[in-house]
C-alpha cells in the first residue's frame, strides 16, 4: 500500500510566497525559535488549520538520535539521558526527520505518560516502561486537533510537561523520568468551547484564521485541492522546489537567529506595548521578544525593528490581553501604532567595549533594518475608522424608562411593546459568583467539574472487570484477588485475562445546561430583564469554568425558538443573550414543550450527557384562554423526563403573585428567587444540592 502523501505546506493559499499570512507565518516563526512556545489556530471548520500544520513537520531539518533509543535524547546534550540508556560516544547515533505527534482528545492518561508493559509484567513478571505520546514527541511536534475539546486530566498533564520540559511517571511500583520539549500545536473551533486559561496562556503565539472572502482565492483554493486529491504524488512534485526552498529559508533563519541583536530600545519598546495592553504576567513580554527575534531573523536582518515588534505584538498578545471570559481575543492596531510610533528604535550606541571582533559586522548593519521596516510593515495605518469601540456611546443611554407600571401591568395587555421600537437590548451588569446547582444522583458523563460521576478519574472507590466500568486503569490488588481466589492445586499464582480488574472512581462530570428564558413584556422592564440576565450571565460563566456544554430556548410573542442549539461556545451563547430582545405575550407552554423537544433529542445524541433544566421566568402565562392550564401541562410533562429543574423566579417588587413557585411545583423543581442566584446572597459558601 504507497505511502500518503500529505498536503505540501507551500501549496496552502497564504503559504506559497514571500508574504506569508498570519497562519503560515505563525507556524514558521515558532519553527525558526522553538523556545516561543508553540501556536494556537482559531478558526471556523473548513480553513486547513489542520492541514498547514501537518505540512509543517516536512519543513523543519532532521534531528540525531542514538540507535534504538525511544526517547530521542539529543546526542550532542549530555545533560539529556534516556531511560533506554546509556549511551556514550561510541553508541550509533542516526539522522531522522521530526515527528508529528497527533494527541487524540480522547487518549487516556496511560497513553499521554506511558505504563506499565503489562504483557511483560504478568507473563515474564518483569517491570518494563511503555513510551507514551510525550516521549515520542520529543524534540518534533507535538499536535492536538480540537484543542479545546481536551478533557482537564490530560490538560494538567500538558501543563506540567511544557512548564518543566520534563515528564515524571510514579506508579505500579516503577518510576520513570525523561525529557520532553516539543513544539505544541493546537487547533480548535471557537463555536466549540473556548480553552482553559492555563493552557491558552502556554501558546506562545495564536491566530485567528478564516475563509478568504475573495471569489479568486476560494476558486484558488478550490482548485488546489482537487488537483491534490486527483493525484497527490504529482501535487507534491510540483511543488516540490518551493518546499525545498521554504526548508532552506527555515534553517537559514534558524542559524543566523543567534546573531540576531535586540537593542535595548527595542525591548524597552515591547516592555512599554504589553504594559499598555494590561497582559497578565511577563512571559508575554518575553514570547513578544522572542518571536521579533525570529521575525527578524526571517527577514534575513540583524536587528530588530519596528516591523519585527509590530507583527510579534499581533501574534503573541491578543489572547494574553486581561479581557472577561467572554471577550473575543484581539488587539487594537490603532493603539498598537500610537505606541510604537513612526520611527524605528535605535540601536545600542557604540560606546561599550567591543571585545568580540567577529561580531562587528553584524553590529554595524543597521541601514538595511531601516530600509527594509516600511515596506515589511504593511500596517494600515488608522483604518478602523471612527467605530472603533461602538459599544462605547450606547451601552450607558437607557432603552426603557422607568416604570412601575411597566413592572406590574405592562405584561397584560400583551399588544405593545414596552420597549420603544429600535432601541437596544437591555445589557446585563457584571456577572457575579453563583451557587453551584448539580444534576441529581450520580453519572457516567465526561470529565468536568458540575455533578458527581462514576467515571476514570477521582478517589478510587472499587473495581469492576474490564468493560463492565467506567475505568480504564488497572486495579492490581484486585486483579491479584481474583487471581488467588481460584484454585491452583498448591502451584505457582498464575495469572489469566478474566483475572483483571479495573478500578472504578468517583469524581465529577460534564453537564448539558439548558436554559428556557421568558423573553415576554413581564420580563420586559429594565431594572427585572437587567437583574434576570445578570443572574443567565453569571450561571453561563459558570458553566463555562464548569467545562459545560449549553444551550438556550426562548419564549415570548405567540411562540418559542431554540436561540442557540447545545454548543460547547459559552461565548455564542453570551452574545445571544446580548442581544436578546423582550416584550409581547408569555407563551409559557410553548417555551416548555420546546424545551422537553431539546432535551429528548440531545439524551438520544449523547445518553451519558446529564442534562440541567433552568427555566427563567416569573410564571405569568398570557396568550389567551386556557393559556397557564396549557403551561401547568407542559409543566408536568417536562416532569414526567426526570430531568433535574430549577426554576429561577423573575418577579420582582412588592407586588408578588408567587406563579414561579406553583410552576416549580408541576416541574419537580427548585425555586430559586433571581436575588439568590448569588452564592453571596445565601450568606454562605456554595453549596451543592442534596443527592
Amino acid at each position: 500500500m504507497p505511502l500518503r502523501t500529505h498536503y505540501p505546506f507551500s501549496a496552502i493559499v497564504g503559504c506559497d510566497d514571500e508574504h506569508l499570512d498570519d497562519l503560515g507565518l505563525s507556524l514558521v516563526l515558532t519553527s525558526v525559535s522553538p523556545e516561543i512556545g508553540g501556536v494556537l489556530v482559531r478558526g471556523e471548520k473548513g480553513t486547513a488549520k489542520s492541514t498547514a500544520v501537518r505540512g509543517l513537520a516536512s519543513l523543519l531539518p532532521p534531528v540525531d538520535v542514538y540507535r534504538g533509543d525511544r526517547f530521542s535524547v539529543d546526542p550532542a546534550d549530555p545533560a539529556q539521558r534516556s531511560p533506554d540508556g546509556p549511551f556514550g560516544s561510541g553508541s550509533p547515533v542516526e539522522s531522522r526527520p521530526v515527528r508529528l505527534v497527533e494527541l487524540p482528545v480522547g487518549a487516556t492518561e496511560d497513553r499521554v505518560l506511558g505504563s506499565l508493559h503489562l504483557e511483560q509484567a504478568l507473563t515474564h513478571g518483569q517491570v518494563a516502561y511503555e513510551p507514551g505520546l510525550l516521549a515520542r514527541a520529543h524534540r518534533g511536534i507535538l499536535y492536538v486537533d480540537e484543542v479545546n475539546l481536551l478533557h482537564d486530566h490530560l490538560v494538567d498533564l500538558l501543563l506540567d510537561a511544557a512548564a518543566t520540559g520534563r515528564v515524571t511517571v510514579e506508579r505500579d511500583g516503577f518510576s520513570v523520568e525523561h525529557t520532553a520539549r516539543f513544539l505544541l500545536i493546537g487547533t480548535m473551533n471557537p463555536e466549540e468551547g473556548e480553552l482553559r486559561p492555563q493552557l491558552l496562556d502556554r501558546f506562545g503565539l495564536t491566530v485567528e484564521v478564516a475563509a478568504p472572502p475573495e471569489p479568486a482565492r476560494r476558486a484558488e483554493v478550490v482548485r488546489r485541492r482537487m488537483a491534490h486529491d486527483a493525484d497527490p504524488a504529482a501535487f507534491a512534485e510540483r511543488y516540490r522546489d518551493a518546499e525545498e526552498a521554504l526548508a532552506k529559508r527555515v534553517a537559514v533563519a534558524r542559524e543566523s537567529l543567534a546573531r540576531v541583536r535586540l537593542s535595548e530600545a527595542a525591548l524597552l519598546k515591547i516592555a512599554e506595548v504589553c504594559a499598555a495592553f494590561d497582559v497578565d504576567g511577563l512571559r508575554a513580554d518575553i514570547v513578544t521578544a522572542r518571536t521579533a527575534m525570529a521575525h527578524a531573523a526571517w527577514a534575513g536582518r540583524t536587528s530588530v525593528t519596528r516591523a519585527d515588534i509590530r507583527r510579534a505584538a499581533l501574534l503573541a498578545l491578543p489572547h494574553r490581553r486581561r479581557r472577561n471570559p467572554f471577550d473575543a481575543p484581539g488587539l487594537d492596531e490603532d493603539l498598537l501604532d500610537r505606541i510604537l510610533g513612526d520611527e524605528e528604535p535605535p540601536p545600542d550606541p557604540p560606546a561599550p567595549p567591543d571585545p568580540q571582533g567577529s561580531d562587528d559586522p553584524a553590529d554595524d548593519d543597521p541601514g538595511p533594518a531601516d530600509a527594509d521596516a516600511p515596506s515589511d510593515d504593511g500596517a494600515p495605518p488608522q483604518a478602523d475608522g471612527p467605530d472603533a469601540h461602538p459599544e462605547g456611546a450606547s451601552a450607558d443611554q437607557d432603552p426603557l424608562p422607568e416604570s412601575s407600571r411597566q413592572e406590574q401591568e405592562g405584561d397584560e395587555s400583551g399588544e405593545a411593546e414596552p420597549r420603544p421600537a429600535g432601541a437596544a437590548p437591555v445589557k446585563a451588569a457584571a456577572p457575579y459568583r453563583p451557587r453551584l446547582i448539580t444534576v441529581r444522583g450520580s453519572g457516567e458523563g465526561a470529565d468536568g467539574r458540575r455533578s458527581r460521576a462514576v467515571g476514570a478519574r477521582g478517589r478510587r472507590i472499587g473495581a469492576a472487570p474490564p468493560g463492565q466500568g467506567p475505568g480504564n486503569s488497572l486495579h492490581l490488588v484486585e486483579t491479584v484477588r481474583a487471581a488467588a481466589s481460584r484454585p491452583h492445586g498448591g502451584g505457582r499464582l498464575r495469572l489469566q485475562p478474566g483475572d483483571l480488574r479495573v478500578a472504578v472512581r468517583e469524581g465529577q462530570e460534564t453537564n448539558l445546561v439548558l436554559f428556557c428564558v421568558d423573553a415576554s413584556g413581564s420580563m420586559a422592564a429594565r431594572k427585572r430583564m437587567t437583574e434576570v440576565k445578570t443572574a443567565i450571565l453569571s450561571l453561563l460563566l459558570d458553566a463555562y469554568r464548569r467545562r459545560d456544554k449549553v444551550g438556550l430556548v426562548t419564549f415570548r410573542g405567540r411562540d418559542a425558538e431554540l436561540a442557540l442549539p447545545p454548543t460547547r461556545s459559552v461565548d455564542i451563547a453570551a452574545a445571544r443573550l446580548d442581544d436578546l430582545p423582550a416584550g409581547g405575550r408569555t407563551p409559557l407552554a410553548e417555551g416548555l414543550v420546546e424545551a422537553a423537544r431539546v432535551l429528548r433529542r440531545e439524551r438520544l445524541r449523547d445518553p451519558r450527557l446529564r442534562p440541567l433544566l433552568v427555566v427563567v421566568t416569573d410564571g405569568r402565562a398570557t396568550g389567551g384562554r386556557g393559556a397557564v392550564g396549557r403551561a401547568l401541562s407542559a409543566a408536568d410533562h417536562v416532569a414526567g423526563l426526570g430531568v433535574t429543574t430549577v426554576v429561577v423566579d423573575g418577579e420582582s417588587g412588592p407586588l408578588r403573585l408567587g406563579l414561579a413557585g406553583r410552576l416549580a411545583a408541576h416541574l419537580g423543581a427548585d425555586h430559586l428567587p433571581v436575588s439568590e442566584v448569588s452564592a453571596d446572597a445565601l450568606g454562605s459558601a456554595v453549596r451543592e444540592r442534596a443527592s
